[in-house]
């Protein structure tokens, strides 16, 4: 089975609904391996609230960072230097002792920067993954989603497709196009992504998502 990793086009696009909804559709295993702020709780600990089986694995995070802030300076504030073989390692031991599909949740963008010269692009070139990219429908959404698809392309990363979250117009067919890969499904705006809501939007997403694995 492939790991899974959840990339979006930038910060707050709904990643980890997102991450959340395709690990109820596929009964998997989630870890996110760097959570930068804790304050309101962590994103494993949502994910672990809204899915439907309370025993799902979710793995505990390489590096837990209290400062909410590009990672690289969270870690620094707690002279911690995030070493990528170090969440490579982790993956393989996790994938070796555990059967079940793993879900992976990014940390940002792309060129989101983990160290002084890497960033989650490097991360994920370096990890034997498939992406799933989400895009959140905003006004320069269509710029920040194609520089994304060209930045996959430069780092020659594995993309099954998209995954386009709220609503403001309609151009996610042009992203589609312009990008060149496919659409996954749409997650329509909700003001409380709730159990319920997961569980709905996971039986939809199921089909689309056997087509792309």
């Amino acid at each position: 089975m492939d790991t899974i990793f959840i990339t979006g086009i930038g910060t707050g696009v709904g990643k980890t609904v997102v991450s959340a909804i395709i690990t109820e559709a596929l009964g998997a295993a989630y870890w996110k391996p760097i959570q930068a702020g804790y304050d309101g709780g962590t994103d494993s600990e949502w994910v672990r609230s809204v899915l439907s089986n309370p025993a799902a694995t979710i793995f505990p995070e390489a590096y837990k960072l209290k400062l909410a802030a590009s990672p690289h300076i969270a870690a620094g504030e707690e002279g911690v230097r995030i070493d990528l073989h170090v969440i490579k390692d982790q993956l393989t031991e996790i994938e070796a002792a555990h059967n079940s599909q793993l879900i992976i949740e990014g940390a940002g963008g792309l060129l989101v920067p983990l160290n002084e010269k890497e960033f989650i692009a490097d991360l994920i070139h370096l990890l034997p993954v498939k992406l799933v990219l989400v895009s959140r429908n905003y006004l320069g959404s269509i710029n920040h989603s194609l520089l994304t698809a060209e930045a996959c392309r430069q780092y020659k990363l594995d993309v099954l497709g998209w995954v386009f979250n709220d609503q403001y117009m309609s151009y996610e067919d042009e992203i589609v196009h312009w990008s060149g890969y496919p659409k996954i499904a749409s997650i329509p705006v909700v003001e409380k992504a709730d159990a319920a809501f997961i569980a709905a939007q996971a039986a939809l997403m199921k089909e689309a998502l056997k087509k792309v694995l």
